[in-house]
């Protein structure tokens, strides 16, 4: 079979150490608060605080905000990509430079806030920011660790990029179908909880439940202690994929409802475990459903079963 294009194979330092976290230049994909608060006075990171209306209430001195919706697509499928030329005018007027080192914060208040902050850091590192970082529990572990906050807004003066989007990290519709009909061999990996996968849920703006065909479940909640919005920091490759069953060289496709959980699944696997072929379907299921295409699990949808087994 075929493989997703563009997709680099698993280091092989993954077979000796059994993990690789994907280290940025400054903190790491992750930062504590109290990294974070040692490393303010010598450092020139950009603080992105993407929590929209909440920023006014208080924020991290000196953090830009950068409200999550400006990452996002319409309400009508919020996972949609966004136009690289406005991605590009959105960067330059937060006063964003390709060199700074980037901290993005979420709230933290429960374990789906992180895939705000990942959505945010898997677009960034697309658009060709290298020196990424998440707080790792958002700015209610900044506050909980005794720091201050103020209400006083921060704006950086503009800058001026040349953005090229690199999809080395994203599946497309075409990229999922092809997978579906046995054209193109990749592990399709359902980030959401499993009365989603299971199709006793889905999604308002999703045409209808259920899941890819031929997909398995991981969900997003696993890669954090029951009840913490504190991602796990440190994440065994190894066994992980023993865990999903994935040959070495063999594509991820993470997926979920928008590209939200499935962001924080992409994260995980990508950024702490350092699997290097893991991609986002961006526009996952609401997108796929309203497309018209098949899906499975969905209550009353036999058909859909009958074609995944028979190949019709």
């Amino acid at each position: 079979m075929n493989r997703l294009s563009v997709t680099p194979v698993l280091a092989p330092a993954l077979a000796l150490a059994g993990i690789l976290p994907a280290q940025a230049a400054t903190f790491g994909p992750l930062v504590t608060p109290q990294e974070l608060k040692v490393a303010l006075d010598s450092t020139d990171a950009i603080i992105l605080d993407v929590r929209g209306d909440a920023y006014a209430n208080g924020h991290i001195e000196g953090a830009v905000s950068a409200p999550y919706g400006l990452f996002r697509g319409p309400a009508e499928n919020p996972g949609q990509l966004v136009e690289v030329a406005v991605l590009e005018e959105r960067y330059e007027s937060l006063g964003l430079e390709l060199e700074k080192p980037i901290v993005i914060v979420p709230e933290g208040k429960t374990d789906t806030d992180f895939g705000a902050a990942a959505r945010v850091y898997w677009t960034l590192k697309s658009s060709g920011f290298e020196d990424l970082s998440i707080l790792n529990g958002g700015i209610l572990a900044w506050e909980a660790a005794g720091y201050t906050i103020e209400d006083q807004p921060t704006v950086l003066d503009t800058t001026e990029l040349d953005i090229e989007f690199s999809y080395q990290w994203t599946a497309d519709s075409n990229d999922v179908l092809a997978v579906t009909r046995g054209e193109v061999d990749a592990l399709l990996l359902d980030s959401r909880t499993p009365e989603f996968y299971e199709g006793k849920k889905s999604h308002p703006a999703a045409a209808k439940p259920g899941t890819l065909p031929g997909a398995d479940n991981l969900s997003y909640t696993g890669f954090f202690d029951q009840g913490s919005p504190v991602l796990q920091n440190e994440i065994e490759s190894s066994s992980l994929l023993d865990q999903l069953g994935v040959n070495d060289g063999e594509d991820i496709v993470a997926f979920c409802n928008t590209g939200h959980w499935a962001a924080t699944n992409w994260f995980a696997l990508s950024e702490v475990a350092g699997v290097e072929n893991v991609k986002l379907y961006p526009g996952s299921l609401v997108e796929y459903t309203n497309a018209g295409h098949d899906v499975v699990n969905a209550p009353g949808l036999i058909g859909n079963f009958v074609n995944k087994v028979t190949g019709g």
